[in-house]
């Protein structure tokens, strides 16, 4: 377990593997350990970083908002703090969502990023979880969760065909701060990145389960549109957790992804 410190709270981290950094970031509701089959896999090609945002998993929740552009914000800051000059990004999701904001934010910084199931547009969720984002319906699931949790485990094999996947969202979804809850999902339903995305220089890979019943799957279309380096790879067997459902293909096609020579020294 590793740690930063910022003036706005903790950051968690994990570490693992030699070479070359990789930056691995979480979705909604999620923290590092949904990488933990990434990392074991790129770990032995890549130093992998994973981390949690602040008010997920076990980083801090000295905030008041907790915005998308809040965690924009903390990747550049832990990059610095580490020593990271530039470095891919990988994200599921809002983590996704963040990496390409910071591709636009911080060119300089960002060598590649391959974003999973990830939103461009916040309209593009569905139902589960875009209404979390308003504070009372927020706040009434998050102060009975065993309720939301009874219901989607009810759902899980929508959700993903791991069967760990449940319990892997009961660790995380119980370390979620109250604020993070809401207003992260929040702020993600409000963002739209189309007329933003022909500013990110570099190379961008965009995986897409058929099967996601969190973000509509054909987000891939404004992805590709309005980005002219990106690439799509489509997973017809696969949700929103193409990691756990197809994690052979995964890592085959985000390893192939990393080891390509960036045109962008």
């Amino acid at each position: 377990m590793s740690s930063i410190t910022t003036d706005q709270g903790i950051v968690h981290y994990e570490v693992f593997g030699r070479g070359k950094p990789v930056i691995l970031l979480h979705g909604y509701q999620g923290s590092w350990g949904l990488w933990q089959e990434t990392m074991s896999f790129l770990g032995a090609f890549y130093r992998t970083y994973a981390l949690d945002f602040w008010g997920f998993g076990e980083s801090g929740t000295k905030r008041s908002t907790y915005a998308v552009k809040d965690f924009v914000s903390l990747v550049a800051q832990f990059m610095e703090q580490l020593g990271i000059v530039r470095a891919p990004l990988v994200g599921h999701s809002m983590g996704g969502t963040v990496s390409l904001m910071t591709a636009i934010q911080h060119p300089d910084r960002v060598q590649k990023v391959a974003v999973i199931g990830s939103p461009i547009s916040g309209s593009s969720l569905y139902f589960f979880p875009r209404v979390f984002g308003y504070k009372p319906v927020g706040w009434l699931v998050y102060h009975n969760l065993w309720i939301y949790k009874g219901f989607y485990r009810i759902l899980s094999r929508y959700y993903s065909s791991d069967r760990k996947w449940a319990e892997m969202m009961d660790r995380d979804v119980s370390q979620v701060s109250l604020e993070a809850f809401f207003s992260s999902i929040g702020s993600l339903r409000r963002t739209d990145l189309r007329p933003s995305l022909h500013m990110i220089q570099s190379p961008v890979l965009g995986m897409y389960g058929d099967k996601d019943i969190v973000v509509d799957p054909k987000q891939w279309r404004p992805l590709l549109d309005g980005t002219s380096k990106a690439r799509i790879e489509r997973f017809p067997s696969a949700g929103h957790f193409i990691m756990l459902d197809d994690p052979l293909g995964f890592n085959q096609k985000l390893k192939s992804f990393l080891d390509e020579e960036n045109p962008n020294p």
